[in-house]
């Protein structure tokens, strides 16, 4: 399963480790960033074709323009020599042969392989492809059977709610897609989530089912997470307090998880119970059996329309030369706004409701991959790592904290994102989705060119105000501008571009990493919290 030759590279690549302010480009990046730079805007208003051909990529339908950023053609070049430098290329070559790239575990981080089973020439192999296909078989063939009416509860009707249990990657990546593709959900097959341990998370879920029509599907890998565990044990009694046995109960349940035998000692029928392997770290198990909810609102055709996205960003990321690599640049310009430009927290701005939870699950997919302060040689970070990722719904944002970003002290780096093409039936969606547009792009630019205190006390004089008020309200009314940020496009919110676009921060997440010299795979402080819950005095509150 783990290729040889590449475990040998990664052992090799970590002896050979250089920190990243020892690197050539690393140092030509810090004298480009000290020395004087235009403004934002006078870089916007020179529309200089080359560097708009430059910062701007296509991959597997996504347009990224990243024309609002703060950089030319020079320091674009010098972080292409940064990533060549600090051997990307070879890192994800790696990690695409089976190599444990996680190496504090020993693990790969095959989870490419999940949604890149039919590729003939894979170089994880066939042994890996056909595993995969295997489990995925199985897996679509429950969630169309739940979708076809063709699963009865104990009582004999057919399931019509499903309730996912999982906490973290178990949770995260199939509710936001789950909500995101909400336009393409089964009519009469509903599926929830249930994260939170909290008593009133789960009551507010199961008050409004019926015992008889409710499926559970408890996602943990290990099968021993402790949130997890509480949930799925407080559900079993809630159906057996309606009546329904617990040794009647196996129609009830499903399991996804690394390690089956816990699931059927636990109660779930080895049939009914669904495995993904060590290699796919939970934050990047959509695209497996921990997808299952997602199938069973979407169908078979939906998620394997979402597997084709991600891989073809997988080949785009994999093949495209790095100049027009679209999640090379994401993750080259994240650095630059973090380790040169002073950018400490990078905002997800989402101008599209239904990618409403896009922003909390990168936001774990970032910054537990790379919220990390050794190097992968043990040596304390010599540069800073992973940046706070925050954000939500663009618009909403606009009437909330957007004033920090126009006039606060704090720099932030931003991703906009936004859908081109709306399948809302209302009779006024196109009139909807301009308003939504204009306010993305009003937002990115306002953001990058600001407003000095000339242009503001003109401003203020058209409002026919006096000298005495112009003087005063100039100040408060100036603009800095200068923040950084992309615009992000799908063509259209369906499964191949979400999948599309959930890869492509799959893949920047990983090129950081690459270049930070950091190990994203592992997440040794979430154990430590897991394990710490286990031993801490849990009685009532002082």
């Amino acid at each position: 399963m783990i290729d040889a030759t590449a475990d040998h590279a990664v052992s090799a690549t970590a002896a050979a480790f250089v920190p990243p302010p020892r690197r050539a480009a690393w140092r030509r990046l810090q004298a480009l960033a000290a020395a004087p730079q235009p403004h934002l805007w006078q870089r916007l208003a020179a529309q200089d074709q080359a560097r708009t051909r430059a910062l701007t990529f296509e991959a597997a339908g996504l347009t990224l323009d990243a024309t609002h950023q703060a950089l030319g053609l020079t320091e674009w070049e010098a972080l292409l020599a940064l990533a060549a430098e600090s051997r990307v290329a070879e890192q994800a070559e790696a990690l695409r042969r089976g190599a444990p790239v996680n190496a504090t575990e020993g693990r790969a981080a095959l989870h490419v392989a999940l949604r890149g089973s039919h590729w003939a020439d894979a170089p994880w192999g066939e042994t890996i492809n056909r595993a995969v296909r295997q489990e995925l078989d199985r897996m679509l063939e429950a969630a169309e059977r739940l979708r076809a009416g063709a699963w009865p509860g104990t009582g004999g009707a057919p399931i019509t709610d499903v309730v996912n249990l999982g906490i973290g990657g178990s949770d995260l990546g199939p509710r936001m897609a789950v909500q995101a593709l909400a336009a393409h959900a089964h009519p009469h097959v509903r599926v929830h989530f249930v994260s939170n341990p909290d008593a009133w998370a789960l009551h507010d879920t199961l008050r409004r089912l019926d015992p008889g029509r409710t499926l559970f599907i408890v996602q943990s890998k290990s099968f021993t997470t402790v949130e997890t565990q509480r949930l799925a044990d407080s559900c079993r009694r809630w159906l057996t307090d309606a009546g329904v046995a617990p040794e009647r109960q196996a129609p009830h349940w499903i399991a996804v998880t690394a390690h089956p035998d816990r699931a059927v000692a636990w109660g779930v029928p080895r049939t009914q119970t669904f495995v993904f392997w060590d290699w796919v770290g939970g934050r990047y198990s959509l695209w497996s059996a921990i997808g299952l909810p997602l199938a069973v609102a979407i169908g078979r055709a939906g998620f394997e329309q979402l597997l084709a996205g991600a891989h073809a960003l997988d080949r785009h990321a994999w093949e495209a030369p790095p100049e027009r690599n679209l999640p090379l640049a994401l993750a080259l310009l994240g650095i630059w706004n973090r380790n040169f430009r002073g950018c400490p927290t990078h905002l997800l701005a989402i101008y599209a409701w239904r990618l409403g939870e896009f922003a909390r699950h990168v936001q774990q997919l970032d910054m537990e991959s790379n919220g990390k302060r050794v190097h992968v040689d043990g040596s304390p970070v010599a540069v800073d790592t992973g940046p706070i990722v925050w954000g939500g719904q663009g618009l909403d944002a606009q009437h909330a904290y957007f004033q920090l970003l126009h006039q606060g002290t704090h720099r932030v780096a931003v991703d906009f994102i936004g859908v081109c093409q709306d399948d809302t039936p209302l009779p006024a969606a196109d009139e909807h989705r301009r308003l939504v547009h204009a306010n993305l792009r009003a937002q990115a630019r306002a953001l990058a060119i600001g407003r000095d205190p000339q242009a503001t006390a003109e401003a203020l004089r058209a409002e026919r105000l006096d000298e005495t008020e112009v003087r005063r309200l100039t100040p408060h009314r100036t603009y800095p501008g200068g923040t950084p940020s992309n615009l992000l496009w799908l063509p259209r919110l369906d499964p191949f571009h979400l999948g599309a676009l959930v890869a492509a921060y799959e893949h920047k997440v990983f090129y950081q990493a690459a270049i930070w010299g950091i190990h994203p795979f592992d997440q040794w402080g979430v154990e430590l919290g897991k394990t710490l819950a286990r031993t801490v005095d849990n009685s009532a509150c002082p």
